[in-house]
C-alpha cells in the first residue's frame, strides 16, 4: 500500500515539477515519470495475483489510473493470468504474452515485417521498436475482439477510457503538459523499460522449467520490476507477494536453478552485453510441430 502511494506521489510531483521555470526540476520530473510509469505496471501486476487485499475489485481501484496508458487493466489481467498457463509458456498460439510466431504464419509474412520481428528479437530492436510493435499487434486482436463481441472486451475498454479522461485532464490541466510530451517522454520509455525485463524472463525450451528464468539484478531494477526479474520463482508460487520473493529464492536457489536448467543472467547488463545486437532465439517457435502447423493452415 505504501508503495502504490509513494509510486502515485512521486509521479505527480514529477509531473509538477515540469510546470516549474527552472528546466533542470522539469527535465528531471519527466525523466522521473517514465520508471514510475513501469512501477506502475508491475503494481499492476501485483494486484493481478492478489495484492494488496483480498479484494479484487479495491486491488483494481488503488491501481486503475493507466499511468501507461496502452494497457486496460482488465485485458491485463485476463490475459496475464492466462500466461500463467506454464504448460503453454512460448506458445504463439495459447501464451499471450508469447513473442514467437509458428513457422507457417513467419514464412507467409511480408520480407520487411520478417525483417522487423527478427530485429525485434535483439535487446535493443526490443527496446526500440518492440513497444511499437506490441501496441500495432494489441491493437488489431482488441479491435478484433470487440467485434466479435468477446465477453468483457468492452467493458474493459470503456473503464480504461475514463482512467484515460482522467489521466489526460490531470496531465494537460493540472501539469500544464502537452499531451504528446506525455507519449514520447513517459509512455514509449515506460514501455521500452518493461521490455527490457520481459526481454529474457522466458525462453523456448521442451523442459516447461527450462522456458522462465532468473535475472539477478541490481536492487534498482529488481525494486522497478518488484522482484519479477527471478521469474521462475514468480510462476512456480503466483500467489507470493514481491517482497516476499528474494527470500524464496534464497532459500531454494539451486532447486531453481536445477528446475529451469540454469538459465541465470548475472544482471541486465549481462543480458545487454550478450543480446543487444544479437538474436537471443528465432521469431518462428523451435519446438513446436511445424509440418503439423503448416498442413492445418494448408487445409
Amino acid at each position: 500500500m505504501a508503495l502504490i502511494g509513494a509510486c502515485y506521489g512521486l509521479w505527480l510531483a514529477g509531473g509538477l515539477a515540469w510546470t516549474t521555470s527552472n528546466w533542470i526540476f522539469s527535465l528531471v520530473g519527466l525523466l522521473a515519470m517514465a520508471p514510475l510509469a513501469t512501477l506502475h505496471a508491475s503494481l499492476q501486476h501485483e494486484t493481478i495475483h492478489g495484492h494488496p487485499t483480498r479484494f479484487a475489485w479495491l486491488n483494481e481501484l488503488l491501481i486503475s489510473l493507466p499511468l501507461a496508458v496502452v494497457f486496460p487493466y482488465r485485458r491485463y489481467r485476463e490475459l496475464h493470468l492466462q500466461h500463467h498457463n506454464d504448460l503453454n509458456l512460448t506458445d504463439p498460439y495459447e501464451d499471450p504474452e508469447s513473442y514467437f510466431w509458428p513457422l507457417c504464419q513467419y514464412t507467409t509474412m511480408r520480407p520487411f515485417m520478417r525483417k522487423l520481428f527478427l530485429i525485434n528479437n535483439t535487446l535493443i530492436g526490443r527496446l526500440v521498436i518492440g513497444p511499437w510493435l506490441t501496441l500495432y499487434g494489441f491493437s488489431r486482436t482488441e479491435i478484433q475482439r470487440i467485434k466479435a463481441g468477446e465477453s468483457g472486451v468492452r467493458l474493459a475498454w470503456t473503464l480504461h477510457a475514463i482512467g484515460l479522461v482522467v489521466l489526460g485532464l490531470i496531465i494537460v490541466n493540472v501539469f500544464a503538459m502537452p499531451l504528446w510530451i506525455y507519449g514520447l517522454c513517459v509512455v514509449y520509455p515506460s514501455l521500452s523499460l518493461t521490455s527490457l525485463r520481459s526481454y529474457a524472463e522466458h525462453q523456448a525450451a521442451e523442459n516447461v522449467g527450462a522456458r522462465s528464468a532468473i535475472v539477478e539484478a541490481h536492487p534498482a531494477l529488481a525494486l522497478l520490476y518488484l522482484n519479477n526479474n527471478l521469474h521462475i520463482v514468480h510462476h512456480a508460487n503466483p500467489a507470493v507477494a514481491w517482497y516476499d520473493l528474494p527470500e524464496l529464492y534464497k532459500e531454494r536457489r539451486e532447486l531453481f536453478l536445477a528446475a529451469n536448467e540454469h538459465t541465470l543472467f548475472d544482471g541486465y547488463g549481462d543480458i545487454v552485453r550478450r543480446f543487444a545486437f544479437r538474436v537471443k532465439q528465432p521469431v518462428d517457435h523451435p519446438f513446436m510441430y511445424r509440418d503439423t502447423q503448416s498442413e492445418a493452415v494448408a487445409e
